[in-house]
């Protein structure tokens, strides 16, 4: 596991939200574009929605499906091109698998798409992570590429939240 610093005044103590990039907050605008990362645009108000987490004092780190520097790195630029608040993007190296990242950082909330595209669940990164660990974890799943923005603007509203009213509001 390896990780970009976006932010160098990264804040510890406060809840932790994981967030995956590729289809949960970014994704292709055109359905053409869908294998080329680089073209890879914010899903719709997902960056207000972040701020809003991180303005009540959530960290925000987030998880790319890259995994090695260089591919790690386009998916870093969008991000701060974009101007998405967080700390660290993570990737992964070797044969690091996406628990193994989730396990290391134990995040409070671990927001993710449902990665229809890929196979479903099985792709997920909370699917493998150790039953001891994942109960203290609120798993939030969305449908893949239709954004955060049905997901609550206060902190504790989230950590209520049900992934089924996700699903069913997009």
């Amino acid at each position: 596991m390896e990780r970009f610093e976006l932010n160098k005044y990264a804040a510890d103590g406060n809840p932790l939200i994981m967030i995956f990039t590729e289809g949960t907050i970014i994704g292709p605008k055109r359905f053409i574009d869908f294998f080329n990362v680089k073209k890879y645009e914010p899903i719709k108000d997902c960056i207000e929605k972040i701020k809003k987490w991180n303005r009540q004092g959530a960290q925000i780190i987030y998880l790319t499906s890259r995994k090695t520097e260089i591919s790690a790195q386009t998916i870093k630029d969008l991000l701060i091109r974009n101007q998405f608040v967080g700390d660290y993007l993570y990737y992964r190296t070797g044969s690091d698998k996406y628990k193994d990242i989730v396990e290391s950082l134990k995040p409070d909330i671990l927001i993710e798409d449902n990665c229809r595209s890929i196979g479903g669940a099985w792709q997920m990164a909370i699917t493998y992570v150790d039953k001891n660990i994942k109960e203290n974890i609120k798993s939030i799943v969305i449908k893949e590429f239709k954004g955060i923005d049905n997901l609550p603007d206060n902190l504790i509203d989230l950590m209520k939240f049900e992934t089924k009213q996700c699903m069913n509001a997009q």
